[in-house]
């Protein structure tokens, strides 16, 4: 493949990683039950010390149940504009959120909830904490 173009990458160092991801909001959560996959955009937020995700639930839906068979889940933000960019992998176990927030506080740390032809009176917010066993960065 002589005529293909390559951009070599580089690693980002930690005040790199935790400033990706304070300034983004959403990403890509993939799930994982038995040989099938499931990969969804979340918005998320990060302060610091936790990633919480931010699910609109609905009964029966079907990111709740690839949740439930996931052991080990992996969350992709990266960004990318021609020959720049940067990537952010992290993996871990997902659990409910230690803490609850009030409308206000989910309003001020997570954009506008989307919905995909759901009544809104169907679809729950609830908050997930990505416990990061690791994190690695890539960036051009």
């Amino acid at each position: 493949m002589e005529h293909v173009e390559y951009v070599y990458t580089f690693g980002m160092d930690e005040t790199e990683l935790e400033g990706k991801l304070r300034d983004a909001n959403t990403g890509v959560l993939s799930l994982a039950r038995d040989s099938d996959s499931y990969a969804v955009p979340v918005s998320f937020h990060y302060d610091g010390r936790r990633l919480l995700l931010r699910f609109g639930v609905e009964e029966g839906g079907e990111k709740m149940s690839f949740l439930e068979g996931t052991g080990t889940a992996s969350f992709v933000v990266y960004e990318a504009a021609g020959d720049e960019s940067w990537s952010i992998l992290v993996r871990g176990h997902l659990e409910p959120a230690s803490e609850s927030l009030d409308d206000a506080a989910i309003n001020e740390r997570f954009v506008p909830l989307r919905v995909f032809g759901e009544s809104i009176s169907d679809v729950e917010p609830e908050l997930y904490e990505l416990r990061m066993e690791s994190v690695t960065g890539r960036k051009t």
